[in-house]
């Protein structure tokens, strides 16, 4: 059988996408709410007020249990930001209810701070965090070495794979593959973007990896390795390689991609074309992966929305990661504009025009709840405000005033929350410890990771330091 994701098919969508992205460059604003400034205020106050009912869960916690107080877990990236703790697990009737009161907290402010339906806030509790808790306690199982930024990785991939489900008219859950693939990004990826590492290591873990992708066994020898054969089973026990041939080119289009995109980090004379080229190729194949993962085979209109979804979430996170990416030299469009001294407000209403063409290819999927759609739509908007808010410094007031008149909080108030939870010590990870101090009743559809935990008690050389 032909391979259907072939590199040459991956630069043909990526230049139909780049496209797409040059359409977006004029036009009209895009449509959205306006908030008045007592609108916003009146959702800085649900958000305080969730925010405090969640610090009292956790002193109640630490108090009763003896836990620490510690980091976040959030649903979404964008509601909150993000710090940690530790959290006894002594109590189970204490936990079950310490969650209860932290799921009330968190529904509380959807409904009042942003304006979310029951529909949508039964979405967030019952669906999209319960998948986060299920995929956060067997990867601990798995390697209690993973870093809770390792968790919160996989599980954002996780929510986007679990976020096409219900598009492609599936229920929503976490399966072994989704599983796997997800928690390759922390063991793979974040390897291949270190800057203590050389070129020529890079390349030669990612060879290996590539030889494993397309199903050789190699004698393993790197915990890293093991730990990574051990994701491509999970995919290979949903998927045989027979069966399912094109789940594996899609595997292998991320692979070459994540590649290509090294020379972000080292080429300083990446011209626009190109740096648009290589995140259009990594977004898109990495979204494309997920969507094949629901079910094994995509339709055509499935396959455009998956790619374009990827383009704009990598795009996204873009704007969102100038200031790191800028500190470790990486090339993005943003990175590339703010070092010629341009503003980035034409580039940003760019983002959020292209967000636009995306929700429309959203609209022509049959599947997937008004709710549903609404709520993946908010997400992308708000993920591009946070940016912007966080940023601000690289935009004209102009822009600024035009962007924060669309968010549902003032973008000194978002600026303000985001410092002040990241200068306590980890006041949100109690959060996470919380929902995983209840043991799970059993791991579903997934197996038992104690099944592969010898993998990190070998002793054996690294190849990668």
């Amino acid at each position: 059988m032909d391979k259907l994701y072939s590199w040459p098919w991956v630069e043909e969508q990526s230049a139909t996408t780049s496209a797409l992205w040059h359409e977006c460059d004029t036009g009209p604003a895009p449509e959205a709410p306006l908030f008045t400034a007592r609108q916003q205020h009146q959702r800085e106050r649900a958000y305080d007020e969730a925010l405090y009912a969640v610090e009292a869960e956790l002193k109640r916690a630490s108090k009763n249990l003896g836990g620490s107080s510690s980091r976040r877990f959030p649903p979404f990236r964008w509601i909150f930001p993000a710090p940690r703790p530790d959290f006894g697990t002594s109590n189970h009737e204490q936990n079950l209810a310490t969650q209860s009161r932290v799921t009330d907290a968190f529904a509380q402010f959807a409904a009042q701070g942003l304006d979310l339906s029951a529909d949508a806030i039964d979405l967030l509790t019952r669906d999209f965090l319960p998948t986060g808790t299920q995929l956060a306690r067997w990867a601990r199982s798995f390697d209690p070495s993973l870093s809770m930024a390792d968790i919160i990785q996989a599980s954002r991939n996780a929510w986007t794979a679990c976020g096409l489900q219900p598009l492609f008219g599936m229920p929503q859950r976490l399966t072994p593959s989704i599983l796997g693939y997800s928690l390759l990004y922390p063991y793979s990826d974040n390897l291949l973007d270190r800057e203590d590492l050389s070129s020529a290591a890079k390349l030669h873990f990612s060879a290996r990896f590539r030889q494993r992708l397309y199903g050789k066994e190699l004698p393993i020898d790197d915990p890293r390795e093991l730990a990574l054969q051990t994701m491509i089973h999970l995919i290979e026990s949903e998927y045989p390689r027979v069966d399912f041939p094109h789940v594996y080119d899609c595997l292998l289009a991320i692979h070459q991609a994540q590649e290509n995109s090294l020379c972000q980090l080292r080429n300083r004379d990446l011209s626009e074309a190109e740096i648009l080229a290589i995140s259009c190729a990594k977004g898109g194949t990495s979204v494309l992966a997920d969507a094949i993962l629901t079910r094994g085979w995509l339709t055509a209109p499935e396959i455009h929305f998956a790619f374009e979804w990827g383009v704009l979430l990598q795009l996204g996170d873009d704007l969102q990661d100038l200031a790191e990416d800028q500190q470790r030299g990486s090339m993005t469009l943003f990175t590339l504009a703010a070092k010629r001294g341009i503003p980035l407000d034409d580039l940003t209403r760019q983002l959020l025009r292209f967000s636009d063409r995306v929700a429309a290819r959203l609209e022509q999927l049959p599947h997937g709840t008004p709710t549903f759609r609404s709520l993946l739509r908010m997400a992308w908007r708000s993920l591009i405000l946070c940016a912007i808010a966080y940023s601000h410094q690289h935009f004209s007031r102009e822009f600024l005033a035009e962007a924060e008149s669309i968010s549902s909080f003032r973008f000194s108030f978002l600026r303000n929350r985001r410092d002040r939870l990241a200068g306590r010590q980890g006041l949100y990870k109690s959060l996470f410890d919380a929902f995983l101090a209840v043991p799970a009743t059993g791991h579903g559809d997934l197996p038992t990771p104690e099944s592969f935990s010898p993998v990190f008690s070998t002793e054996m050389p690294s190849l990668v330091p």
